[in-house]
């Protein structure tokens, strides 16, 4: 009898572990390609049999996706809602029947399904089904604050931009709003679809408010592009903080004068700076002849080790982030050949650079954090059904950027911007902000985009962002774009000190 009880639990065994095996292998190696085909009926249905899971803001109350549940022949279906209507809309993104998903919901799937090679949810997705009960996906908690990233959407609302702020110590990023956004919850009715596509937009010819304008716009970076130039020419030995400069009001590019900003009844001239007075004033001369000294192949070189030509990784579907760089306008593609750039024109942000508010807040972040760039972060912590935490998110370091010392003399150039410079509308009662203005030239008239680069506090940095703003009649970065980071980081620093 002993023999045969023996037998039968090793069979028994041999069957667990078979199916252990199977489960393993189809829900984590090769469920992204079950989950790429998107002819497959049965894999349709059979991912709305599970209750999907939810997706929390930072302070783990705030459901920016959950799920409605509906009973039919075939048993309970769970489908998505999203209860605060758009709140971070890009962020999340959508998933639905008919259309697929965006955002997160796209790219962190496996964990929201259960999907995922983690053993304690392999784990749990094999109890719920031996037991018959419904497959019960993980929880993401996010890193995004709902209290600033509302700010940004109000700040931003009937305009087009978008405003990025992380934590330049960890990565973690609280605030990444895109304005238009839209209501997930329209998306998977014909109708509702139609009526995102067809929004009015701030800003015309623009892309839709699908398009998160954080991490795939791309825009001309202007006089925040300086931090870069800035950076390379310190970094490079041949130039420090006191160098000296002569600032005629322009400089002579390929035999063409390119004048100051604010020129509309003659050049700016500033005479005798050094390259500390040059940044705090924008001083586009200035930056023009270091270009051409520089050449363009140290802007690039430098620009690279900010992260420039590589799409920044963060928790967002590849074809959501795009690289930053001198783009082909024609072709649509990234120019890595130094000798077809302008350098005088490319110091100061313009020529064929395009830019996404994404990289250049880890340029901010960069100088915040002595020279090192973390990998930006949207998911804190990845949780089971429970709350028992699945994966912890640690910082890491990406890229660095710069040497500590050329960091230092950045943060003290930049806080010069707020307190005295271009910036000063950033400035924050008792706390020492650092910055950079830009206001881009477009292929439009007097419309430019308006920008701004920004930590705080500067002696302890706690946030690091970027502001974009496009299409702005005479709107300069430090009128438009300074208001709102003052705001932002208002609200964080103060949300910050309560924890």
């Amino acid at each position: 009898m002993n023999n045969q009880i023996s037998r039968v639990a090793m069979v028994a065994l041999l069957l667990l572990a078979s199916l252990i095996v199977a489960t393993t292998y189809w829900q984590s190696w090769e469920a992204p390609t079950l989950a790429a085909k998107q002819d497959n009926a049965i894999q349709r249905v059979a991912q709305f049999r599970i209750k999907r899971g939810l997706i929390y803001a930072a302070d783990g109350k705030t459901v920016l996706a959950a799920n409605i549940a509906k009973k039919g022949a075939g048993g309970t279906l769970y489908f998505r809602r999203y209860p605060k209507h758009g709140l971070a809309s890009q962020v999340v993104g959508y998933s639905t029947q008919g259309r697929s998903r965006a955002g997160i919901e796209r790219q962190e799937n496996a964990y929201l399904t259960a999907a995922n090679a983690n053993l304690g949810t392999i784990f749990d997705n094999l109890s719920e089904r031996l037991k018959g009960t419904t497959v019960k996906g993980n929880n993401l908690v996010l890193n995004l604050r709902p209290g600033a990233q509302w700010l940004a959407e109000t700040a931003l609302r009937g305009k087009c931009g978008a405003a990025v702020v992380l934590n330049p110590k960890t990565g973690q990023v609280y605030v990444m709003a895109s304005s238009p956004g839209y209501d997930p919850n329209k998306i998977e009715s014909s109708a509702g679809y139609a009526s995102i596509l067809n929004s009015p937009s701030a800003c015309p010819g623009s892309a839709s408010p699908l398009f998160n304008r954080a991490t795939q716009g791309l825009y001309a970076p202007g006089s925040t592009f300086k931090t870069v130039t800035a950076a390379a020419a310190l970094d490079s030995g041949k130039y420090t903080p006191n160098s000296q400069f002569y600032d005629p009001g322009y400089c002579t590019e390929y035999g063409v004068q390119v004048h100051n900003a604010l020129d509309q009844n003659g050049p700016e001239q500033f005479g005798n700076v050094d390259l500390i007075q040059a940044f705090i004033h924008s001083i586009n001369a200035v930056f023009c002849d270091l270009g051409i000294k520089l050449g363009a192949k140290a802007i690039l070189d430098k620009a690279k080790d900010f992260g420039f030509y590589s799409s920044p990784p963060i928790e967002l579907p590849p074809s959501e982030v795009a690289p930053s760089g001198p783009y082909n306008f024609a072709q649509h593609r990234l120019i890595d050949n130094p000798g077809v750039l302008d350098p005088g024109r490319m110091a100061f942000g313009q020529d064929k650079l395009l830019v996404t508010p994404l990289q250049m807040a880890l340029v901010a972040a960069a100088v915040a954090n002595d020279g090192t760039i973390m990998q930006p972060h949207l998911v804190n912590k990845v949780t089971n059904s429970s709350g028992r935490t699945v994966v912890k998110v640690h910082p890491q370091v990406w890229k660095h950027a710069m040497k500590p010392a050329t960091a230092a003399a950045l943060n003290q150039m930049m806080q010069g911007v707020v307190q005295s410079g271009t910036g000063t509308a950033a400035q924050i009662s008792g706390v020492k902000v650092a910055g950079k203005t830009g206001t881009a030239e477009t292929s439009e008239q007097n419309v430019y985009t308006a920008w701004f680069i920004f930590f705080a506090p500067a002696d302890d940095p706690q946030v690091a962002g970027a502001i974009a703003v496009e299409h702005q009649l005479n709107g300069f970065g430090g009128a438009i774009a300074a208001p709102i980071a003052k705001q932002l980081m208002q609200a964080i620093l103060a949300s910050t000190s309560k924890h």
